[in-house]
C-alpha cells in the first residue's frame, strides 16, 4: 500500500495538467495509466494525430497551392499508408516523450497499469506480469477519458468499418468513403480524406454540420465542404450495412431515404462514450449519465466530495483545451489552494475541418433567441491584402456586437488560421472590450488579423445605416 496525496488516473491533458499542478503545490502524486504510452486519445488517436493528418493531406493534395498560381493540382503522386501516417507517428512520438518528461519534472510517479477503486480512497493498479498495487489517495481524479461509440449495427470486425480511433490505424487509403455522423470528428475526417481526391459522402441525421455554429458559418462550411467533393447527406440516417466477405465487393448502405450508397469502406463517427467501464465508481457512489458520464459539480467534485472527474470522462465540452483548465481548477478546489476557480466565461472552439472554423461567445442565433439587440461586421478574407497573397478566396470573419454598447459579443471565423484568429476576439470578450479596441488598435500589414479592424468598421456602417 502505497500513500499519496492525489492518485490521477488517466493521463491524458486532463491528468497530465491535474497532477503537475498539485506536484507544484508540493503534492505527493501518482498518474495510474491503462496504456502502453502516455498522453491518451488527445496525443495518441485523437486531437493531434487527426490535426497531424489533415495538414498531411493538405500537403499531399496540393490544395494549399491551389487558386495561388492559377493552377489546379492533384495529387502530388500516389500516397501509400505510410507516407500519410509517417508525420502522424513522428507527432505521437514527440507528444508521448513531452508528457513523460513533464511528469518526470515534477516529480509525478507515473505506473502502468489497469486502475480501479477497491473503495473510495483505494485504487487497485493491475500490471501485466507484475503483483497488483494498491494505492490511497486523500484525493482522486478521474481522468480517463472516453473512447468511441459502436452502434450495433456496424460489424466492427471487418477491416472496412472503421471508428474514429481506428481508421488511424488504416492498413490501405481507401478507393471511396462513407463517413457517418456529421459531428466535429465526421466532418473533420470527411474533409481529410476528400482532399486526397477520395469520393466522400457524409451521412448526418440532422438538417445542417455542426448545428452549435453561427448558421451563416455552418452553411459557407457546408459550400465548401460540397466544393472538395462530399456528398452531403442531411436528415437522413443508416438503416442497413451489407459488407460481403470478399474485401473486392463494396460495401451496401442503405439510407432512410431509400438511397443505397456503395463504398470501399466506412467511417462511424457517431460520438463518444465515457471510459469508466471497470472503474467500479458506482460501488462507491459516484453517480454516471447514460453514456458512462461521470456526473459532478461545478468545482469538478463527483458525488463522493473527495472524489472528482475532469475532461472527455464527464461529457461536454470534451476539448483538451477544457479539459486542462478543468483539471486546475479541480486540483485548487480540493487542496484549496490559491485561483480562479472556475471556467473562463467564454470559452473556444476549433474545428479542423477544410476550410478550418472557429468561434467564441454568442451566435445570430442564440442573440435573437434572447432577444439581445445586436449588429453584425463581416470581413471576407478574399478582400485582405494577407488573404489575396496566400489564395484565401472563401475565408471570413464574422463580428457581433452589443446594438447599444458596442462590445463584442461573438466572433466566428472559417479559413485559413481560423483557430489562431479567434483568439484576438476571444481575449477581447474576455476582457469586456467594444468595438473601439480594433479600431485603435494597430494591425500588422498585410495580415488576416486585420480582418478585425474591416469587421468592426462593417459593423459601424450597418450601424449607421440602421441594418443588421
Amino acid at each position: 500500500m502505497v500513500d499519496f496525496d492525489l492518485v490521477v488516473i488517466g493521463s491524458g491533458p486532463a491528468g497530465e495538467w491535474g497532477a503537475v499542478q498539485a506536484a507544484m503545490a508540493g503534492k505527493r502524486v501518482a498518474v495510474v495509466e491503462r496504456e502502453s504510452v502516455l498522453g491518451g486519445t488527445a496525443a495518441n488517436t485523437g486531437t493531434l494525430p487527426s490535426k497531424t493528418l489533415r495538414e498531411t493531406a493538405l500537403h499531399l493534395s496540393g490544395l494549399k497551392a491551389r487558386g495561388l498560381y492559377s493552377v489546379e493540382t492533384t495529387l502530388r503522386h500516389e500516397a501509400t499508408v505510410s507516407d500519410f501516417l509517417y508525420r502522424e507517428r513522428r507527432v505521437k512520438g514527440m507528444e508521448r516523450e513531452r508528457i513523460g518528461h513533464n511528469l518526470q519534472k515534477h516529480g509525478v510517479q507515473v505506473l502502468q497499469g489497469v486502475g480501479s477503486f477497491v473503495d473510495a480512497h483505494t485504487v487497485r493498479v493491475c500490471r501485466k506480469g507484475a503483483e497488483d498495487l494498491l494505492l490511497t489517495g486523500s484525493v482522486i481524479l478521474v481522468a480517463t477519458g472516453s473512447s468511441p461509440y459502436r452502434p450495433p449495427l456496424y460489424p466492427f470486425g471487418d477491416i472496412r468499418v472503421h471508428d474514429s480511433d481506428e481508421v488511424l490505424e488504416i492498413g490501405r487509403l481507401p478507393s471511396s468513403l462513407v463517413v457517418v455522423g456529421g459531428g466535429v470528428i465526421g466532418c473533420e475526417y470527411a474533409c481529410m480524406f476528400a482532399a486526397l481526391g477520395i469520393p466522400v459522402t457524409l451521412v448526418e441525421v440532422k438538417p445542417e454540420v455542426l448545428p452549435f455554429l453561427d448558421d451563416e458559418i455552418s452553411a459557407l462550411l457546408a459550400q465548401r465542404m460540397e466544393a472538395l467533393g462530399i456528398r452531403l447527406r442531411f436528415g437522413q440516417t443508416v438503416e442497413k450495412v451489407d459488407v460481403p466477405a470478399a474485401c473486392e465487393v463494396p460495401i451496401r448502405l442503405t439510407l432512410s431515404s431509400g438511397e443505397e450508397v456503395d463504398t470501399d469502406q466506412v467511417l462511424v463517427a457517431s460520438g463518444r462514450s465515457a471510459n469508466t467501464s471497470g472503474l467500479g465508481l458506482q460501488d462507491i457512489g459516484v453517480k454516471l449519465g447514460a453514456r458512462g458520464q461521470v456526473e459532478v459539480g461545478p468545482s469538478f467534485q463527483t458525488a463522493v466530495p473527495h472524489i472528482y472527474a475532469v475532461g472527455d470522462v464527464i461529457g461536454f465540452p470534451a476539448l483538451a483545451s477544457t479539459s486542462m483548465d478543468q483539471a486546475r481548477i479541480a486540483v485548487e478546489h480540493a487542496f484549496t489552494l490559491e485561483g480562479p476557480q472556475a471556467l473562463a466565461t467564454v470559452l473556444p472552439y476549433g474545428i479542423y475541418t477544410i476550410p478550418e472554423v472557429s468561434m467564441a461567445g454568442e451566435t445570430e442565433e442564440g442573440l435573437r433567441a434572447k432577444r439581445v439587440p445586436y449588429v453584425a461586421g463581416r470581413a471576407a478574407f478574399a478582400t485582405n491584402p494577407r488573404g489575396q497573397i496566400i489564395g484565401e478566396m472563401y475565408g471570413l470573419l464574422k463580428l457581433l456586437f452589443h446594438r447599444e454598447s458596442l462590445k463584442l459579443l461573438g466572433v466566428h471565423v472559417i479559413g485559413e488560421q481560423a483557430s489562431e484568429l479567434v483568439h484576438v476576439g476571444l481575449v477581447a470578450m474576455l476582457t469586456g472590450s467594444t468595438a473601439r479596441l480594433f479600431i485603435e488598435t494597430c494591425f500588422n500589414y498585410p495580415t488576416l488579423s486585420e480582418a478585425y479592424k474591416a469587421a468592426t468598421f462593417d459593423a459601424l456602417d450597418h450601424l449607421k445605416h440602421g441594418t443588421v
